[in-house]
């Protein structure tokens, strides 16, 4: 499946300067993602727009850009820096765990002791915000404390892996959409990636309720059936973990105090299994997520509408049409959470 050369893009070096001549040192991880080191995410007021642009387009390139820090920061300028990406205002659709600091809707904290956060998500390939029509533009990661023995987060950088595809599985996957188990929005399964212009795969491996296929030839479209969006899921499942070995994903390891921003609409993640390993056996894990606001629809091609009613009958006929939760369970082993 993967015999075609996947491509990561490097740092290019105008936008590099453009960042150094701020002050900051900003060098790749290897094989996806950067460092970006001081740079002060507690500072009154953000870095000047060329800054931020430049930063931006090398997340998108890169995947996610993490900001290394000895300082601790606050709640608030977390969700202060979240806003200098995409949409550039907070977008929170999560429950409020209690040992949430202030109680604050905007942060979605997460932990490996119930006391502390919340338990066991995301352990399966994901885009946040899968059920808005524009998704989330980026999503923000603050690691308050990590664990000591490992516990970090896989990204797989989505237009590297369209590159992995044979040129047949990529005509056929660009004819796909996937309809939301939960809102029954609709998205495709390949996008072009607006900084980049770069194909990119995407598909919620845990929150897919049904995938409409196009005919080849004619505007016509039908449902995946179970055996086919089974297939489906493990194959796009298995791309995505072929990454690690051909360079175009990466499990990272977090330092407390890391601030990681991901362009949701590039890189696709998942959490590690070491990530939902109790507190006794990995050391004590908090993480604040924050979901920034889409700056336009992920609208589905082929004159599909963006929405469909998924708690109503199929409007296709025949195939996998699953409601609710998780939707198609296409790994009966597969932990899922949302």
């Amino acid at each position: 499946m993967n015999t075609n050369t996947p491509t990561m893009l490097p740092i290019d070096t105008e936008r590099s300067s453009i960042i150094e001549d701020f002050g900051a040192r900003l060098y790749e991880l290897d094989p996806i993602g950067a460092i970006i080191e001081n740079m002060d995410l507690a500072a009154n007021k953000p870095p000047p727009d060329p800054v931020l642009q430049a930063l931006e387009y090398i997340m998108a390139c890169r995947g996610f850009i993490v900001f290394k820090s000895k300082q601790a920061i606050t709640e608030d300028q977390f969700l202060q820096a979240s806003c200098w990406w995409g949409g550039k205002a907070l977008h929170s659709t999560h429950g409020v765990h209690p040992a949430t600091p202030n109680g604050n809707p905007h942060i979605f904290r997460l932990s490996n002791d119930t006391n502390e956060g919340i338990l066991g998500v995301g352990p399966q390939w994901h885009n946040d915000g899968s059920f808005n029509p524009g998704t989330f533009s980026h999503a923000g990661y603050h690691m308050v404390r990590a664990p000591e023995k490992g516990g970090g987060t896989c990204f797989a950088h989505q237009s590297a892996a369209f590159d992995a595809l044979e040129y047949e599985q990529q005509e056929y996957w660009s004819r796909l959409s996937s309809v939301n188990a939960t809102s029954g929005i609709v998205h495709p399964m390949v996008h072009l990636h607006p900084l980049t212009k770069r194909n990119s795969v995407w598909l919620h491996l845990g929150m897919t309720g049904a995938v409409i296929m196009k005919d080849p030839k004619e505007n016509l479209f039908r449902l995946l059936d179970p055996d086919e969006l089974k297939t489906l899921c493990n194959q796009y499942n298995d791309l995505l973990n072929a990454g690690f070995e051909n360079g175009y994903s990466i499990n990272y390891e977090y330092d407390t105090n890391d601030c990681l921003f991901i362009d949701n609409l590039a890189v696709a993640h998942r959490a590690a299994p070491e990530a939902h390993l109790p507190a006794e056996k990995q050391g004590l894990r908090i993480m604040h997520r924050s979901t920034i606001q889409a700056v336009d629809s992920l609208k589905p091609d082929f004159g599909l509408p963006i929405q469909l009613d998924i708690y109503s009958p199929s409007p296709l006929g025949e195939g996998v049409w699953q409601p609710g939760g998780i939707g198609f369970r296409w790994d009966d082993e597969a932990p899922m959470q949302n």
